[in-house]
């Protein structure tokens, strides 16, 4: 049985690592596609460099880049729009580009919290890939950008309230807020234990953000049994595309 093919959707360098470096690793490993395309930060940064070398290590291959500004950091795409302020058709159009070459059959990108944090990016992220996935398999949006293609599905990285129990001791210091979904709503839950070392590497080799004290920051600074504490699982929230034979059938009155 093959490994379905999966391209990853996040806001930022290091958000692909820590939202879902094991489930990339694990695909690679098991012989799939994978691939990530990142929103924000332009290709001659220190913080893509960063990203090239975490992808290489997940087995990602090479960072896609739409180059967008980061919303907070204005010097991450010199003389680019910020990504939220960017027109909408104009970002799906070009993530649609990257999903019709690439072909995946699964895509993963943030939830519409945006995860824990809750960034503004990673929401942009989320909206925009949704719309992106559907307009991939229509024929008639976007054909400049190639032939049609439809994922099979659409996972959205999350955490679950009970995960607060484990990740609330680490981040409540820091007064940020947390934003986790009730646990029914999650639809795999993903041990990554197996691929927990290139994780973790993956996650420090966003050394920017290690030295900014960010959350690789955090978990550079864990000892070991900590790390797996907070790596070792991740959760999804599966959507199915609309088929064909979906997009048929009426509403009753």
């Amino acid at each position: 049985m093959s490994v379905p093919s999966l391209l990853a959707v996040f806001a930022h360098p290091d958000d692909e690592s820590l939202s879902a470096g094991g489930a990339l690793a694990r695909h690679a490993a098991a012989g799939a596609r994978t691939a990530v395309v990142t929103a924000t930060w332009a290709a001659d940064t220190p913080r893509a460099a960063e990203l090239a070398e975490a992808l290489g290590i997940l087995g990602a291959g090479k960072p896609r880049l739409l180059g967008y500004a980061d919303a907070r950091v204005p010097r991450s795409a010199t003389g680019k729009v910020r990504f939220r302020d960017a027109p909408l058709d104009e970002a799906v159009r070009e993530l649609v580009a990257h999903i019709r070459e690439f072909r995946p059959e699964i895509v993963v990108t943030h939830d519409a919290y945006g995860g824990l944090t809750g960034h503004e990016d990673h929401v942009h992220t989320h909206r925009v890939t949704m719309l992106a996935v559907q307009a991939a398999g229509l024929e008639r949006l976007h054909p400049e950008t190639g032939a049609p293609w439809q994922p099979s599905a659409l996972y959205l990285a999350t955490h679950p309230h009970s995960a607060m129990r484990v990740w609330g001791g680490y981040l409540a210091p820091t007064g940020k807020s947390m934003r986790s979904v009730p646990d029914e709503w999650v639809s795999a839950t993903v041990d990554v234990r197996p691929w927990l070392e290139q994780k973790v590497a993956a996650v420090l080799a966003h050394r920017t953000e290690v030295e900014r004290g960010a959350a690789p920051g955090l978990i550079a600074g864990l000892p070991a049994f900590d790390r797996e504490r907070l790596l070792s699982t991740e959760w999804y929230i599966r959507h199915d595309p609309v088929s064909a034979a979906a997009a048929q059938t009426e509403l009753t009155a």
